[in-house]
């Protein structure tokens, strides 16, 4: 016998995929005249913060921040800079320590890898991020970066928000710091800072482009381009008077200066990124605007050149549309940014599509996709107090303007003081799921929006098998997370309240669905998830 009702429902499920694929090309086909609808902003409704952007031929690759999460240091690629589809990690876990591994008390939220650089030079990919949890800067090379493998050199001392940069001339360099920033010069192969070489402030104060108005955020997020000749340095930074995320850029015609600058762009908080150039002579910025719950979302923004100086933006303003083609642009398509699974593999495939990420190091002995083949299966193997300090949860991102996740568990494995279910994860999360105390299990809905956790709901229950959805609404506001459950996988119940949705700190990241599962008694109990299933909603992009 299949498993109740996971393959009928999968099979369903697989073959609705296929016809609405065909629907669709059918459509394109149908009307080949059709102009095509312009790309929009912002280019990914998802967390996909603090973008680097490099151009190789006619193909273009990004990295982005993922901090505590692992594999981390996503490497993305497009052929059109609107268009982006995960092609790798870096690597799979940043450094093996308490914090990282959520040990001893510790963990990293907000911390582990963060602003990283992309760079393309003699035929390698080099990609560099910096950590407060190793004190070191980390930078990782490969020839292929959807094949790898990545490989890792570090160094001490942790360069802060640096940008890696290959001059003409064959040496290398690093900028880096928030307010002031330095140019240091690194070794050859990579290794560490050049003794001797260049160690010198070219900009003193990043700031002092607003005048006298310096006290907001400190000029950082530093990206470094060579254009026509002349050097161009991009930051963020803020006035004193006003929370205004800007950008900022400073030009030089010698790479370790004197530089000067001039604001580049104020508009909504749109800011941190750098230059991009196309096969065919555009040029864009690529930036990113905090935008709620949902996260760090990018943005494209078109460039004219005028005197020497990159100008973004039309009037000084992001436009909502672009002069690309949108093709398939989003989210929830095939981008594999956001994917459902069905968690069935085929021989040789990843054990994980690249949508998944481990909050903090996993622990791989304790989760297994072929003890129970067609399930994602967990075994605990510590005592925690709460979902913040579990390990192996498995997360994806949250995406705008509205989404769902639905799962369903099989939780005849349970044991006392156990907790799974499916969460809205972040430092304030809800989520629906099922405990078991006392030798009862019951369907749960809790909320830590008030920072503590609130058990808001709780239903008896008497089978093993329970389906789970979340919804999250980003927009309109406000921000909220909706719960409901099912018995037999077709009628849906809510449960508890909304849970409001709250980007706060020490996490410094959008919301994720998560998938979860721990004990606050005694370790060594199972679950098994059967599928991991999303939906857009509203009018999600």
């Amino acid at each position: 016998m299949g498993k109740h009702p996971g393959s009928l429902s999968r099979r369903i499920f697989s073959m609705m995929a296929v016809v609405l694929a065909s629907v669709a090309s059918h459509a394109v086909a149908a009307d080949p005249s059709a102009k095509a609808a312009p790309a929009h902003n912002p280019l990914i409704w998802a967390d996909v913060p603090d973008i680097a952007i490099i151009r190789v031929g006619k193909t273009y690759y990004m990295s982005s921040t993922t901090m505590h999460m692992s594999p981390g240091l996503p490497i993305m690629k497009s052929t059109d800079l609107v268009n982006w589809r995960m092609a790798s990690y870096a690597y799979d876990t940043l450094a093996d320590n308490d914090a990282l591994s959520l040990k001893n008390g510790k963990n990293a939220y907000g911390e582990g890898s963060w602003a990283s650089s992309l760079r393309y030079h003699d035929g390698l990919f080099h990609a560099s991020t910096f950590s407060a949890n190793t004190g070191r800067t980390h930078i990782y090379t490969t020839r292929d970066p959807e094949r790898g493998p990545w490989k890792e050199t570090s160094f001490e001392p942790s360069l802060g928000d640096h940008s890696l940069f290959f001059d003409d001339d064959g040496r290398v360099y690093m900028v880096f710091g928030g307010g002031r920033i330095t140019l240091v010069e690194l070794k050859p192969d990579l290794s560490g800072i050049k003794p001797g070489g260049v160690n010198k402030v070219i900009v003193d104060n990043v700031n002092a482009v607003f005048g006298a108005d310096q006290g907001g955020l400190k000029g950082e997020g530093s990206q470094l381009f060579k254009a026509n000749g002349r050097y161009y340095l991009v930051n963020i930074a803020s006035p004193g008077s006003r929370w205004a995320r800007s950008v900022i850029i400073h030009r030089a015609d010698a790479i370790d200066g004197p530089y000067e600058g001039r604001l580049a762009l104020d508009d909504r908080g749109i800011a941190q990124g750098g230059l991009i150039d196309t096969p065919e002579g555009k040029w864009y910025a690529y930036l990113f605007k905090d935008n709620g719950s949902v996260g760090r979302i990018p943005y494209l923004v078109p460039v004219a050149w005028k005197d020497g100086w990159p100008v973004l933006g039309q009037d000084g303003k992001v436009p909502m549309t672009l002069d690309i083609p949108a093709g398939g642009q989003g989210v929830s398509g095939a981008s594999g940014i956001v994917a459902s699974d069905e968690f069935d593999r085929r021989p040789g495939a990843p054990k994980l599509p690249l949508a998944w990420q481990w909050n903090h190091n996993p622990e791989p002995d304790y989760w297994s996709l072929t003890k129970r083949p067609g399930y994602l299966s967990f075994v605990t193997n510590r005592v925690v107090s709460t979902l913040t300090e579990a390990p192996n949860t498995l997360t994806q991102r949250t995406f705008g303007p509205g989404s769902s996740a639905t799962t369903s568990i099989d939780v005849s494995g349970m044991k006392d003081g156990d907790w799974a279910g499916l969460a809205a994860f972040q430092k304030r999360y809800g989520f629906v799921g099922v405990k078991m105390s006392e030798g009862a299990k019951s369907l749960v809905m809790v909320s830590a929006d008030s920072d503590h956790p609130e058990e808001m709901a709780s239903i008896p229950l008497s089978g093993k098998t329970v389906y789970l959805r979340v919804e999250c609404e980003f927009e309109p506001a406000p921000e909220v997370a909706r719960f409901s459950y099912s018995l037999d996988g077709k009628s849906w119940t809510p449960i508890g309240r909304p849970s409001r949705l709250t980007y706060t700190f020490p996490h410094f990241m959008g919301y994720r669905f998560a998938l979860f599962y721990y004990s606050t008694k005694t370790a060594g109990g199972r679950v098994d998830f059967d599928y991991y299933r999303i939906e857009a909603s509203g009018s999600a992009r």
